[in-house]
């Protein structure tokens, strides 16, 4: 059956405040990394939010409690989870700079293109691709696998192997997509330009 969309001020939903439980892992994430000084624990958190990046859109489909506005936050979430990360890792020292910083600059880009564009040019918002999501997925499992691979954790040679067979497919796809979604801003503005008259 098909999930009933609820009213755009729906916000008290159980997805949403899923969401909200994700976001709030965020100074934690910090905390740990940085005034405890704990990457390893600081990596596990981060893998935990990765793993349950899916549970609040199955909620809104399970619940029928999907919403616009947690079509919103949803990936707002995800994309501050994702820039606040890297930055503490970044800081950190706890993966190659240089795939934190193409994967920020990417993100940076690509978030603040789609949120001018909201907001200024009334363009609507469109889904995540399939392998945009795919591409999400294998980062967000990368740099926790960076940072055990850089600490002493138990078998942390192997986690440092499996970051960069995550990490390089990850990137790729993650600029792909990035491309593929400019025709699809460009169409999303011309659309919005001929409601507005």
């Amino acid at each position: 059956m098909e999930a009933e969309v609820l009213a755009p001020n729906r916000y008290l939903t159980i997805p949403n405040a899923f969401t909200l439980l994700r976001l709030c892992c965020i100074p934690l994430f910090l905390y740990l990394l940085f005034p405890r000084d704990n990457q390893i624990a600081a990596a596990w958190l981060l893998g935990g939010l990765g793993a349950t990046d899916w549970v609040d859109g199955w909620l809104a489909r399970r619940l029928n409690q999907t919403s616009e506005f947690g079509k919103m936050f949803d990936p707002t979430v995800d994309r501050i989870l994702f820039i606040v990360a890297i930055g503490g890792i970044i800081v950190a020292g706890a993966a190659p700079l240089w795939v934190a910083w193409a994967v920020v600059i990417r993100e940076v880009l690509l978030g603040g293109t789609v949120a001018i564009c909201t907001l200024f040019f009334g363009m609507k918002r469109f889904d995540v691709t399939w392998l945009g999501k795919c591409a999400t997925f294998l980062l967000m499992f990368a740099f926790p696998g960076f940072m055990l691979g850089s600490s002493t954790f138990p078998g942390h040679v192997l986690f440092q192997i499996g970051a960069w067979l995550l990490a390089i497919p990850g990137l790729a796809l993650s600029y792909y997509t990035a491309f593929t979604y400019i025709p699809t801003i460009r169409a999303s503005l011309r659309e919005a330009r001929k409601t507005a008259r």
